[in-house]
């Protein structure tokens, strides 16, 4: 009903007289406003459906939308709404489209430059006077960003992104014009592309068989598999490059979630807060907010009916470095959703009695404060968790809509309140000096630490600080800055938690989610200088990443290298892929060092190309060391490799090879069999593994129990493939083995070497991803390169002991820990256990050679500071 009390019309007759005549013109005009207004408003959001659009309503049983139909679908809408705008960031590892939505009002979409302009403002309000930042906090508008599949096998996620979408776009109602309003939502609608073609085809080609619903028997991810959550420091994959740019260059929301799914038989779904123990230096009000977030999360689901929603357990605040666990030293309330797994679409029953809790915060699978109504049991779907995710990722946003001032305003406190705690703190500067061990290896940290946002320094001039001199080229960052919580986590020594949220009642350590440091400089081998005092120089802020271009100067014997520089092994690559011949120095000549590459003079044209693409200065030889060289001889590489799910060891091996030039080819477990390996290869690397899945042998005592695949998936060496690798080694080849394959080695090639670490209790040693101190034997050519001590990233590593016999002569030890006051940063228990003990050996076998290295030397290929010993390791 339409009513005209505020039209104040008086109640004389005249009026009166002249009202009846007009009245049903003015209502007329009024409801055909009304009409037409509305139809054009309908019309602009007459959108597809999923159902339309896919044939099938998304999280049916035993269906899935591929990415390549999804991406065309997002491309529809764009057109068929101003709401929204779909950029390609560019193709992934394999060549698919990585796609971000940017989902809110018309207005916002096309002002959405100046919206951003004001987002980064309140972000780093430095310089800003506050009249100025409460103006931005009420035009502005509040950036939420999540993100769906990044573990492709948890399909959800992306399943339910066009279902969300179509909402935002087609709703008019009260809650969705507000969320529109006051909302730019930034949509990643599947982090890995890759992985979820993978898995849909895999899916596709086993639906209806025996093997529906089984993991896919490689990695989802060409090189990380499930691994590519632990990149949102390192940005080494593309994905995660194109994800930093969104998140911390470009946008900077003030909320994220990324969604995934966890095993079948806990909880139905986790939501935010995570519990105990939290990871230091992010703003107290993040952790506020990530519960203010949750807690509206978890009532919506509540409301709507969902049984099973846990809260603040399972999860804690201190966890890898992946996106929602970096992104609160981002000032970005950075969550997880993990909703319980189904078979990818294939449905579960699950019995009542198989359900579990968990080990934090949730003891026992019954009601709690955070956990108060339990799912009985039944069948469990795909759409079940598609419905969970679109509540979730509709209650945050609508919770962002209706406090957006409130939003904002925090994201000013937040980065105006770390910057104060960098000025204030202990640490205030860290120096990156010029002089480095492997000065490109800083450089090369220095772009990744801008990936993130951090605002860096470069002197224009010598310095000197707290007495020490340092050279022009220097990078100095001030932790007066708003990410000063990340530049403390990665830049400088930290140590993981100790106290009753680490430990069980017995004393009994509990291992993180992780690693126990995300230390950057400690794992690339940089040295960073933290400092007391600001730092005020002539500094010039970087605005683009550092670009080197290595010098040629040419010496009456030729040039050499410096084999220091991890760069320098991939400019040996690239020069003998064109027929350059290469030497190495022996040992110290004039003021080269042993490890140094020679190149001889016919090679400066391929040479110039070279330095261009490496930033290697290749420097001039006028001198030949007679006598003190070697030359070098790039071994056939064979990198081994299995099915049962993938090794992600050996994908992180394969971009650490391809990143430096290295050729080689995957050797998979029926190559091996074949044998003649000595034909093919001379030199194969065994990734960390277990014995049982590099045999493909189990037994009772094994810790699981394989799948079932089909015949061409089917996986292991076996005895046979053991018998062949062992005549590779005594026909002359080298076997690299690295971590935990050490024990396939010693095991079956009847080695004189034992782990003191195996049996252990955690409370005689523990050490879940430390940095350890150690000397390196860097005469020796496996450590060519190294410096004389140094850290390595120990995380349950073997410790070995040469066990005495008379073939002692034959092992030796490349690199060994340190006697005393190992932990540089991270947590250690039992420090004597492992002090002075062998890390890496190398032992003859017949007429070849095996090199065993303990630690985790190219780890997430993170670790530059330890690649050379791998590489070294290649070489002939």
């Amino acid at each position: 009903m339409i009513k005209f009390n505020h039209l104040n019309i008086h109640s004389n007759n005249a009026v009166m007289k002249f009202a009846n005549v007009f009245r049903p013109l003015f209502v007329f005009c009024i409801l055909a406003s009304w009409f037409f207004s509305g139809s054009v408003s309908q019309a602009q959001n007459i959108v597809t459906s999923p159902e339309q659009f896919f044939g099938f309503q998304m999280g049916e049983d035993q269906k899935l939308a591929h990415w390549d139909k999804i991406v065309k679908y997002f491309y529809m809408l764009e057109n068929e709404s101003e709401r929204l705008k779909v950029v390609n960031m560019g193709p992934s590892a394999e060549g698919h489209p990585f796609l971000v939505l940017y989902i809110s009002s018309p207005e916002n979409i096309s002002n959405l430059k100046r919206l951003q302009m004001i987002n980064k403002s309140i972000s780093d309000p430095r310089g800003i006077d506050e009249t100025t930042i409460d103006q931005y906090i009420q035009e502005g508008k509040a950036v939420i960003c999540q993100s769906m599949s990044l573990h492709a096998s948890e399909v959800g996620g992306t399943q339910m992104t066009p279902e969300l979408t179509y909402d935002l776009l087609s709703r008019n109602d009260e809650e969705t014009l507000r969320i529109l309003d006051n909302v730019i939502f930034v949509m990643v609608p599947c982090l890995n592309p890759d992985g979820q073609v993978m898995i849909t085809d895999w899916y596709r080609e086993t639906v209806g068989t025996e093997y529906e619903g089984l993991s896919m028997p490689y990695l989802y991810h060409k090189y990380s598999g499930h691994d590519n959550n632990r990149d949102g420091d390192y940005h080494n994959l593309q994905e995660s490059k194109y994800m930093a740019k969104v998140m911390f260059v470009d946008w900077l929301p003030q909320a994220y979630i990324d969604h995934h799914q966890m095993g079948s038989y806990g909880a139905r779904f986790y939501v935010p807060p995570y519990c105990d123990p939290i990871r230091p230096y992010a703003d107290p009000l993040v952790w506020r907010e990530i519960s203010w977030y949750g807690a509206h999360i978890a009532y919506k689901l509540e409301e709507q009916g969902f049984q099973g929603v846990l809260n603040a357990a399972q999860f804690a605040g201190w966890g890898h470095f992946g996106w929602h666990w970096i992104t609160p030293f981002h000032n970005i309330a950075g969550m997880l959703t993990e909703s319980a797994g189904v078979r990818l679409a294939s449905p579960v029953y699950i019995h009542p009695e198989q359900l579990r809790a968990s080990s934090r915060a949730f003891p026992d699978y019954e009601a709690q404060s955070t956990f108060p109504n339990p799912w009985p049991g039944g069948w469990w779907r795909l759409r079940d968790i598609v419905g969970q995710k679109k509540s979730s990722a509709w209650s945050l946003l609508d919770l962002a809509a209706r406090n957006k001032e409130t939003v904002l305003r925090t994201a000013y406190l937040k980065a105006k309140n770390q910057t104060e705690r960098g000025a204030e703190g202990d640490i205030k500067t860290v120096i990156i000096p010029k002089d480095q061990h492997d000065y490109l290896t800083s450089i090369k940290m220095i772009n990744t630490l801008l990936r993130s946002g951090i605002e860096i320094k470069k002197a224009r001039t010598d310095f000197t600080v707290e007495g020490m001199k340092y050279a022009q080229g220097s990078y100095v960052i001030s932790l007066a800055q708003p990410k000063m919580g990340l530049i403390r986590n990665l830049l400088t020594e930290t140590h993981y938690a100790d106290n009753s949220w680490t430990r069980r009642e017995d004393g009994t350590p509990i291992y993180p989610y992780d690693l126990a440091t995300h230390t950057m400089f400690e794992f690339m081998g940089v040295r960073v200088d933290a400092k007391s005092v600001d730092v005020e120089e002539d500094f010039t802020i970087l605005g683009e990443h550092e670009l080197r271009t290595g010098t040629l100067e040419e010496g009456a014997e030729g040039f050499i290298i410096d084999g220091r520089l991890n760069n320098s092994y991939k400019a040996v690559n690239l020069l003998m892929a064109k027929g350059v011949k290469v030497l190495r120095l022996d040992k110290n000549f004039n003021s080269f060092r042993p490890g140094d590459f020679i190149f001889n003079k016919a090679a400066s044209k391929d040479i110039s190309e070279v330095a261009r693409e490496t930033g290697v200065d290749f420097m001039p030889l006028d001198d030949f060391p007679q006598d003190a060289v070697h030359e070098v001889n790039l071994g056939r590489l064979g990198l081994f490799q299995r099915y049962d799910g993938g090794n992600m060891d050996e994908g992180w091996t394969r971009l650490c090879l391809e990143n430096f030039s290295f050729p080689y080819f995957s050797l998979m477990s029926q190559e091996v069999k074949k044998g003649n390996l000595n034909r093919k290869c001379d030199v194969i690397i065994l990734p960390d593994d277990s014995p049982e899945r590099i045999k493909g042998i189990y037994t009772s005592s094994s810790r699981r129990t394989p799948e079932k695949y089909p015949e061409k998936y089917k996986s292991g060496i076996g005895k046979e493939g053991v018998e062949e690798l062992k005549e590779f080694v005594k026909n002359g080849g080298t076997l690299v083995v690295l971590g935990s394959s050490y024990k396939f080695v010693v095991e079956e090639f009847g080695l004189k070497i034992r782990n003191v670490a195996e049996g252990l209790g955690s409370k005689e040693l523990f050490c879940p991803g430390s940095t350890i101190k150690v000397s390196f034997d860097n005469t020796h050519p496996l450590a060519y390169g190294m410096p004389d001590e140094g850290l390595v990233l120990f995380r349950s590593s073997p410790v070995f002991e040469i066990i005495p016999s008379r073939t002692n002569k034959n092992y030796e030890t490349i690199v060994r820990y340190k006697d005393k006051n190992l932990l540089k940063s991270g947590w250690l228990i039992g420090e004597k256990k492992i002090a002075k003990k062998p890390a890496m050996i190398t032992t003859s076998y017949g007429r070849g050679k095996i090199v065993i290295i303990g630690f985790r030397t190219q780890y997430r290929n993170q670790t530059d500071g330890t690649f050379k010993l791998l590489f070294n390791a290649i070489l002939k």
